[in-house]
């Protein structure tokens, strides 16, 4: 019996300190913008708890399902997907979402940009986008998504 509770309270343990989700953080990840930005992370995604993570200017949701990095390369003008939600312009990598179902979208015209995977149902990104988003906006956009209509006057 002592034995048992023995293992169980190391097992126990064993999550308690060492079950952090470890993501690889942007380059830009130091830029004072990115502390920002994770300190208004909700604490929420898509109805998943916030885990706690290694690495700066990250956070993620879901045991790692959903996950954010703040102080990624932004992006130069791409022909993929670009959507507004609340405001904010995010691009779609649809090489990765073609590859292997992950969504990836990256913010479009701010600097820090800030990237969000989202694994499993793809078609609940855009309700992440919405979770996530206040935390976003902190950054001030500089540029919009266009369209191809918008740019053949």
């Amino acid at each position: 019996m002592c034995v048992a509770a023995g293992i169980a309270a190391a097992v126990a343990s064993y999550f308690l300190f060492f079950s952090k989700v470890s993501v690889e953080p942007g380059p830009f990840a130091d830029n004072p913008r990115c502390s920002d930005v994770i300190s208004r992370a909700p604490e929420t995604v898509l109805s998943k708890s916030r885990d706690d993570v290694t690495g700066d200017g990250v956070a993620a949701w879901g045991d790692g399902s959903i996950v954010l990095r703040c102080g990624v390369t932004p992006l130069a003008p791409t022909t993929n997907l670009c959507v507004t939600v609340n405001g904010v312009d995010w691009v779609l990598d649809e090489e990765r979402a073609k590859k292997d179902g992950v969504q990836v979208l990256t913010t479009y015209g701010r600097d820090p940009a800030i990237e969000v995977t989202v694994e499993g149902d793809g078609s609940k990104a855009g309700d992440a986008l919405v979770d996530v988003n206040r935390a976003v906006r902190s950054i001030p956009q500089k540029s919009k998504c266009l369209a191809l209509g918008d740019t053949l006057g």
